[in-house]
C-alpha cells in the first residue's frame, strides 16, 4: 500500500552510475538526507556492496601503486 504512493520514478531500477555515485558520498561520509532516503529506495543491497568491494579493492590498489611510487628509487 505505500508503494502505491510512491512517485512513479521511484519504483524505476537505479542505474550503475548512481549506484557508484552513493558508494562514493558513502565513502566521503558527506550526503544529503534527502538524497539518501531516495537512494534507499531505488538501490539495492547487492549493488551497494558489490560497488562497494570494487572500489574498496580499487582504492587499496591506488594507495599500493602511491607508495611503491614514492618510495622508488
Amino acid at each position: 500500500m505505500a508503494a502505491d504512493k510512491l512517485p512513479p520514478e521511484a519504483n524505476k531500477p537505479s542505474s550503475l552510475l548512481r549506484t557508484v555515485k552513493a558508494v562514493a558520498w558513502g565513502f566521503f561520509g558527506v550526503r544529503k538526507n534527502s538524497s539518501y532516503q531516495e537512494d534507499i529506495k531505488r538501490l539495492t543491497p547487492l549493488h551497494i556492496i558489490g560497488v562497494g568491494l570494487v572500489a574498496a579493492v580499487l582504492f587499496v590498489v591506488a594507495l599500493v601503486v602511491l607508495v611503491k611510487f614514492v618510495v622508488a628509487p
